[in-house]
C-alpha cells in the first residue's frame, strides 16, 4: 500500500499504484465473469457417460448388473437407461468404506450406550 501523499512529487507514484490496483480488479472481474459463463456440468448421463464418470470405469455389463439388482439409482425412458449425476454422487458416498478408526469409535459409542441401558 502506498503512503499518504504529502507533496506533488509523490503524485506519479500514487497514480501508478491506483492504475495497478484497477488492472488487478479488472482481471478478477474478468475471471469471475468467465467462471459464471462456463456451462453447468451435465446433470443427466447415459450408460456410456456413467461408465466414463465412475472412478473405476466399470464395463456396461457391470452397470446393467447394478441396475438389475437395483443397487444404483437410475431412470428408464422406454428402453434407454439414464442416470442423474447428483444421485450417482450420493450413491458413491454411501458405498464409501469406513476407516478403522471410525469403526472403532462407532463400536465404543455403541458399547457405551449398551452399558447405560444395563445400569
Amino acid at each position: 500500500m502506498i503512503e499518504r501523499i504529502t507533496n506533488l512529487e509523490q503524485m506519479p507514484q500514487a497514480l501508478n499504484y491506483l492504475i495497478y490496483k484497477v488492472e488487478e480488479m479488472e482481471e478478477l472481474v474478468n475471471k469471475l465473469s468467465a467462471r459464471e459463463a462456463a456451462p453447468e456440468p451435465k446433470e443427466w448421463m447415459d450408460i456410456n457417460e456413467l461408465c466414463e464418470y465412475l472412478p473405476t470405469h466399470p464395463a456396461k455389463p457391470t452397470v446393467y448388473g447394478w441396475v438389475n439388482d437395483k443397487s444404483i439409482p437410475y431412470y428408464k425412458n422406454s428402453k434407454k437407461l439414464t442416470f442423474r449425476k447428483s444421485e450417482v454422487d450420493d450413491w458413491l458416498h454411501q458405498r464409501r468404506s469406513k476407516s478403522t478408526d471410525f469403526l472403532m469409535k462407532e463400536a465404543e459409542e455403541f458399547m457405551a450406550k449398551k452399558k447405560k441401558k444395563l445400569v
